[in-house]
Parts: structure tokens; C-alpha cells; sequence
């Protein structure tokens, strides 16, 4: 097919190496503009941007797309058979959704209608949910509402957080995209309402999400550490400087100090959740790197029986 790609971040490239790998004729990709990146803040291409350049296809930056007429006549010129979103980071207007033959099918990471919106990856893993998936679907005005075309789900394991299960589902992705497109092609592709009742929303990440409530249950937090990982991030206090927790396991224990009190920090982190405990196993101090818990407390004394600071309500 002739087509037009949207897409920016590294989630999206694996959709559009397929649509490459498949013979699809990619005519133009169209992504964010670049921005300044590291200490440094040296400007820097979004990954979609570098695989379209090394593969020869052009490359369309425009700042918006609401009322961009240059933007709608460049994709009409093209008059492609269909368009690809996969994380783009924009709605589309009405016009550009009115132009292909076969219209506007997006890559979700999420088995919809659960999860529509900017974090669905995330919100998964924070939520403890035991599966996720990618959806084409078809895109309509709605954020994450159109059609479904094909699904794919995935198990999220114990073992797993958001860095992982983005990776597994950029992956899957691409090939269920190539499966819905081969079976749009011949006519096979039926498409399914989706259930708005059964909707949940996945509202964008803030920093502040990830302060560690100490009185909510180990499992709870161990979710929300797995679901913000890398970014950005789970953390608490120990006198006034931020540890950011990287993984941890639940730890079994029925004493009944205050949320929050380490409980045991000889050669392991122990902290006193609302129901059972939390143990560290990977944690981040002010100026120093990402390290075994064990070697952090070789060089840091974090003292049995106080607190850490944050939320303990």
C-alpha cells in the first residue's frame, strides 16, 4: 500500500521497520519536531526520524497539524491509500482523518477500551493488571474511541515493568500491524465497536506521581515503582534527601510500626508498608548511580527503626 507514517518516539519504530521490511511503500513520515536533549540540550532527531532518514524516506517536522493547511495539502498531494499512527503525540484534525482511501488506523499499547489515552503501558503495570496488548483500531474524532480492527494480547509478569513491557509490545506492534494491514488488503479485516462502558483512561505521567505512599499495601507500591520505571521514577525521603526505588519485592511481615519505618538496613532494605513490608532491591541516592542495595548501604547508613519521608496516609 501507499502510505503515510506517524510516529515519534522508539515505540514507534518497529511498525514502521515492518511496513519498510513488508514492501509497503512508505511515502512520508511525519513526526515531531526535533528538541534539545541532555546536559547539553543538543538538538536531537526523534527515533522515527532517524530510521526514515537512514532508509531514504522524507521527513515532514510541522510544529502542529490543528488548521495547518500545508500540512493537509502536503498528505493530499501524496493521496495515500492509508495512514499509520503509532505514538505520534498529537490528535489528528478531521481533515487529514478524511483523506486516505482506507483511512487512519493507530498502534495502542493497550487491549482497548481499557487504557485510552497518553500512558497506557504504565497504568497497566501500576494497576497490577496480569495482561496487556497492542489494538489497531480505526482513528475518529474521539481520543482512543475509534473501531476496533485487531487485537493481540500479552501476559505482564512478575518480573516485568513499564520498560520491559514497552519493549515487548513496540515489538508485537509492528507485526500485528502487518497482520491487520495484509487482511484489510484482501478484504478479510472486520471491524468491532468497542464497549465505552468498559472504558478506563491512562492520563499522562507528572513527576509528582512518584512519591511513595508508605501507607497503602507493598503490593501497591511494588506496582507503582514496575509502572513508572524509567520514568519517572518512585521515590522517598530519608533526612531530607531523595531515594529513588528501582525495583523491590514484597516482603511478608506483620509488625505493626508506622508506614514507612525501615525495618531492617544492615545488608537489605526493609521498609514497613501499610499491609506487609517492602524490600528494596534497587535504589538511586542524590549524585550517586542506579545500584544493588547492598553496595548503596555499604556507603550510606540509613538507620533501623526511622522513618522515611513522604505520603503515610
Amino acid at each position: 500500500m501507499n502510505i503515510v507514517f506517524m510516529g515519534t518516539p522508539e515505540f514507534a519504530v518497529p511498525s514502521l521497520k515492518r511496513l519498510v521490511e513488508f514492501g509497503h511503500n512508505v511515502m512520508l513520515v511525519i513526526t515531531q519536531p526535533d528538541k534539545p536533549k541532555g546536559r547539553g540540550k543538543k538538538m536531537s532527531f526523534p527515533p522515527v526520524k532517524e530510521y526514515a532518514i537512514k532508509h531514504d524516506i522524507e521527513v515532514y517536522q510541522p510544529l502542529k497539524l490543528k488548521n495547518n493547511e500545508e500540512a493537509f495539502e502536503k498528505i493530499r498531494g501524496l493521496n495515500p491509500e492509508l495512514i499509520v499512527v503509532a505514538a505520534y503525540g498529537k490528535i489528528l484534525p478531521e481533515e487529514i482523518l478524511k483523506i486516505p482511501k482506507f483511512g487512519c488506523i493507530n498502534v495502542h499499547a493497550s487491549l482497548l477500551p481499557k487504557y485510552r489515552g497518553a500512558a497506557p503501558i504504565n497504568w497497566a503495570v501500576i494497576n497490577g493488571e496480569k495482561e496487556t496488548g497492542i489494538t489497531i483500531m480505526y482513528m475518529e474524532k474521539g481520543l482512543d474511541t475509534g473501531d476496533i480492527l485487531l487485537q493481540k494480547s500479552i501476559p505482564i509478569l512478575e518480573e516485568d515493568n513499564a520498560e520491559t513491557i514497552h519493549d515487548k509490545l513496540a515489538a508485537l506492534g509492528g507485526d500485528v500491524l502487518i497482520d491487520a494491514i495484509s487482511m484489510m488488503s484482501n478484504g478479510t479485516l472486520m471491524s468491532v465497536k468497542q464497549d465505552d462502558s468498559k472504558a478506563t483512561y491512562a492520563p499522562m505521567l507528572e513527576k509528582s506521581m512518584g512519591l511513595i505512599n508508605w501507607g497503602k499495601d507493598a503490593i501497591e507500591i511494588r506496582n507503582l515503582i514496575r509502572g513508572l520505571r524509567p520514568w519517572p521514577g518512585a521515590y522517598t525521603y530519608y533526612n531530607g534527601s531523595m531515594l529513588k526505588i528501582w525495583s523491590a519485592d514484597v516482603y511478608h511481615y506483620f509488625g505493626d510500626e508506622k508506614p514507612g519505618t525501615i525495618i531492617d538496613s544492615d545488608d537489605t532494605l526493609i521498609i514497613k508498608c501499610g499491609k506487609e513490608a517492602l524490600k528494596v532491591i534497587e535504589i538511586q541516592g542524590e549524585g550517586t548511580k542506579k545500584m544493588n542495595v547492598e553496595d548503596y548501604l555499604r556507603g550510606h547508613l540509613i538507620k533501623k527503626g526511622e522513618n522515611l519521608e513522604g505520603i503515610t496516609i
